[in-house]
């Protein structure tokens, strides 16, 4: 199979380069999966404006999401930076664990999380029980929207990993 590498700065569009010098500011460094994405001269900056735009989900909501759709994805990488911003946006460890194995003790989260399992692993089905627990929760056709875009959005970056196998520059997260 071919190896793929992370594209350095210099080798990379311009536009990408500039994209580069935004993130090393904003993070302090360039994840490898975003700088793959570099290969492509617009992709970059295409997917972060997708990834970055308005939702009705909460952080929390989107961390939830992007921990469960990588985890059933068996995306390592998206799974060990996810556990990261994870903790950066109040989940506690025992919390993101209980994500991973598809459940929350948040009736609200757990019906959320259970539908974007549900969603991810039967291709765009889910069962009826899964999408009537989230709406008896209280979220509506919007959030089901933003439901699939943060789920698309995922599952791209997993595919992305799962196909390159590029370093994974976070902590690795444990195999459950």
């Amino acid at each position: 199979m071919t190896t793929f590498t992370v594209p350095a700065r210099e080798e990379v569009s311009e536009n990408n380069q500039l994209v580069f010098d935004n993130l090393q500011k904003a993070l302090g460094f360039v994840p490898n999966l975003y700088a793959t994405i570099g290969y492509s001269k617009n992709g970059l900056e295409r997917f972060l404006a997708y990834q970055n735009a308005k939702t009705s989900l909460s952080n929390k909501e989107k961390e939830a999401v992007n921990l469960i759709v990588s985890q059933v994805n068996g995306c390592v990488y998206c799974q060990s930076a996810h556990l990261v911003l994870g903790k950066m946006n109040g989940f506690s460890e025992d919390q993101l664990l209980d994500i991973r194995k598809g459940k929350s003790s948040d009736t609200k989260l757990n019906a959320l999380v259970q539908l974007a399992a549900d969603v991810t692993e039967n291709k765009g089905k889910a069962s009826s029980d899964k999408v009537d627990a989230f709406f008896s929760q209280g979220y509506n056709n919007e959030n089901l929207v933003d439901l699939i875009l943060q789920i698309s959005d995922k599952t791209a970056m997993n595919y992305l990993h799962n196909l390159t196998q590029i370093p994974v520059d976070f902590p690795l997260a444990p195999a459950l």
